[in-house]
């Protein structure tokens, strides 16, 4: 038996990537844009036929392929085969599934990119022969997607892994994107960060404040922050450190709840900063949770993970 070959899709609230691969996990064509929330809600799924379309290899037809995965931001509506109310797509429900299938005569799958990414980390990555696994992004958000005892958890609407809600703050100083406070992701996601460092910085004393680089910043992105950790800012290194804390903290929760035997870690976060973010989660994790600390490594799929979950959402979806 030949080579099988599909569409993987990482859809995104700002862009739309696009591969073709095999079932041993080869990648032969890729393809990026800017995703067009601008033209209605079935305006999504037109421009992912576009770009399935467009590929380009060899002698490679549309009817050699035997479907297309989707992995997407959320939250999702299984049933439905779409988005419903996603986060950064300014509508109440975008279709995927059906409008894909029908245009291009393929099987077509959705999941959402955590529960994706966590597929392609079991068939592709780190995860492979586990049976107990999670996955966790530290990006513009925090999501997860986990296997236990060899079943990827969905829920009821495909949202089941929904871990950067988990409350890492009773006191609940900083409002989750979600409106709920105290919401792991609003301390330790990229899109927060600088919400984190301005409470820091209000704990602080103003000498030691302007003694660092992060002073003269009106607001201090993510990246700011660690490009400073880097070059050696003390104040900086110490609000990274405690952001790891928190960090550590989500990981126990996950931890607890699933009993994993490996997390791997990716996001544009962790995978920039791989050192200054992994090594605090593995120094405090210990103090918060109550399971066996499991294996903690970055994915060696790096930002590729969610286009290798979706090519797997269709090569190997009897083994899921």
């Amino acid at each position: 038996m030949g080579r099988r070959l599909a569409f993987g899709v990482d859809l995104g609230g700002t862009n739309i990537r696009v591969v073709l691969g095999d079932d041993r996990g080869n990648i032969l064509a890729r393809i990026s844009e800017r995703t067009e929330i601008d033209k209605g809600p079935e305006g999504v799924s037109r421009q992912i036929i576009r770009m399935i379309r467009s590929i380009r290899v060899g002698g490679f037809k549309l009817e050699n392929a035997v479907g297309v995965g989707i992995g997407s931001t959320g939250p999702l509506d299984l049933k439905r085969g779409g988005l419903l109310k996603p986060t950064n797509i300014p509508y109440d429900f975008v279709p995927l599934v059906e409008p894909i299938s029908s245009a291009l005569g393929l099987e077509t799958r959705l999941l959402n990119d955590c529960s994706a990414a966590v597929m392609g980390e079991r068939f592709f990555g780190a995860g492979r022969g586990l049976e107990n696994l999670a996955y966790i992004t530290i990006s513009t958000g925090i999501g997860g997607g986990v296997y236990v005892n060899g079943h990827l958890l969905l829920g009821k609407d495909g949202n089941a892994a929904e871990i950067g809600h988990f409350t890492v703050d009773y006191d609940g100083n900083l409002i989750c994107g979600c409106g709920r406070r105290g919401h792991w992701e609003a301390y330790c996601s990229g899109k927060n960060i600088p919400k984190y460092v301005e409470l820091a910085l209000k704990r602080r004393s103003r000498e030691e404040v302007e003694r660092s680089s992060l002073s003269k910043r009106p607001r201090v992105s993510a990246r700011y922050l660690y490009t400073a950790a880097k070059e050696g800012d003390r104040l900086a290194l110490q609000i990274v450190e405690e952001i790891g804390k928190l960090n550590a903290v989500g990981f126990a929760c996950v931890n607890d709840a699933y009993d994993p035997e490996l997390i791997t870690v990716g996001g544009s976060v962790t995978l920039n900063n791989k050192k200054l973010v992994m090594e605090p989660i593995k120094r405090y994790i210990g103090e918060h949770t109550r399971n066996r600390v499991p294996k903690i490594m970055v994915t060696p799929l790096g930002e590729d993970i969610v286009l290798y979950g979706a090519l797997a959402l269709i090569l190997h979806q009897d083994e899921t």
